[in-house]
């Protein structure tokens, strides 16, 4: 079965985003310096867009997130591989295809504050983005081993 299909099958989706949310909130909590400062307050400023924005924009992105990882997810599946260590292994690729759909996102947001804030941090997004991915492995195994 498709990782597309587990995750966003009804049974699971809701629990999908919320981990997604535990996750991004302990990602953004880790961050220290004066970049993990900058990433504090856009992740901030883009929560109070509206109540439960990051939520809705997860649960729209999470069709495409899935396509995104569905490839190294195939590939540690047909080699026999734990999925964590796999994503961790091709985490340039994977936080590559997830960027490429925030990237289009972004681009089409009609909120200004939403759109200024990526384009700010996007040049340190990269690196956050594979700091994430052993949470996100993780997120994965449970949802979809």
């Amino acid at each position: 079965m498709a990782l597309s299909d587990v995750l966003l099958s009804p049974d699971k989706r809701a629990r999908v985003v919320d981990d997604c949310l535990v996750l991004i909130d302990q990602e953004v909590d880790d961050k220290g310096g004066l970049s993990g400062m900058a990433l504090k307050a856009g992740y901030k400023a883009v929560q109070g867009v509206k109540p439960g924005f990051v939520k809705g924009v997860v649960n729209d992105l999470l069709p495409d997130f899935a396509r995104g990882v569905e490839p190294v997810y195939d590939e540690a599946k047909a080699q026999n591989r734990p999925i964590a260590e796999h994503l961790l292994a091709h985490k340039g690729r994977v936080a590559d295809a997830l960027l490429a759909i925030t990237d289009r996102r972004a681009e089409k947001t009609k909120f200004a504050l939403v759109k200024a804030t990526y384009e700010r941090l996007r040049s340190t997004a990269k690196n956050h983005v594979e700091a994430a991915i052993p949470r996100l492995g993780k997120l994965i195994e449970k949802h979809a081993p």
